[in-house]
């Protein structure tokens, strides 16, 4: 395990996802051994607007926040949430958009988010066992093989 801290940001608007790929993340997080916290900003997330959530990990985190210029990683589910929240990105930082993945290639379109994370893993020292558990903890049964798909195909994009 390293030392340092990992700031992750994933963005979008309501109803995208993002809550739910955060609440991947953070339990792949914590799985792997981690210390993990999570802030969500939910804003007018039911009306489609902006939606922010915040995950940290590492031997010891104090903060769930991720303040500007600290993120290792800007996950984007809405290109236009790109420039709202490009300033958390530390320099040499790396964002994840959509357009990482070839939407027609997923089972489900709305598994964008899942295959984000895929993408996500390769650059996380989190085993794949730990997210595909994590996935099954936060689908119901009938969605399990379409978002582990969608997370392969993710890591394959990666």
């Amino acid at each position: 395990m390293s030392n340092r801290v990992v700031n992750i940001v994933v963005a979008g608007l309501g109803g995208q996802g993002v809550l739910k790929a955060s609440d991947i993340l953070t339990e792949a997080a914590f799985a792997a051994g981690w210390d993990v916290k999570k802030a969500d900003v939910h804003g007018m997330s039911q009306r489609g607007g902006s939606v922010r959530s915040d995950v940290r990990f590492g031997p010891r985190v104090f903060s769930p926040m991720v303040t500007a210029g600290e993120a290792d990683f800007l996950v984007v589910l809405a290109e236009d949430q790109v420039e709202p929240h490009r300033d958390v990105l530390r320099p040499g930082g790396t964002l994840l958009m959509p357009d990482r993945i070839a939407a027609d290639r997923l089972p489900n379109r709305r598994s964008i988010n899942v295959a984000l994370l895929g993408v996500l893993s390769r650059g996380l020292a989190i085993a794949p066992e730990f997210w595909q558990a994590a996935i099954r903890n936060n689908f119901r049964e009938n969605l399990h093989g379409d978002n582990l798909h969608a997370f392969q195909i993710g890591r394959e994009m990666a």
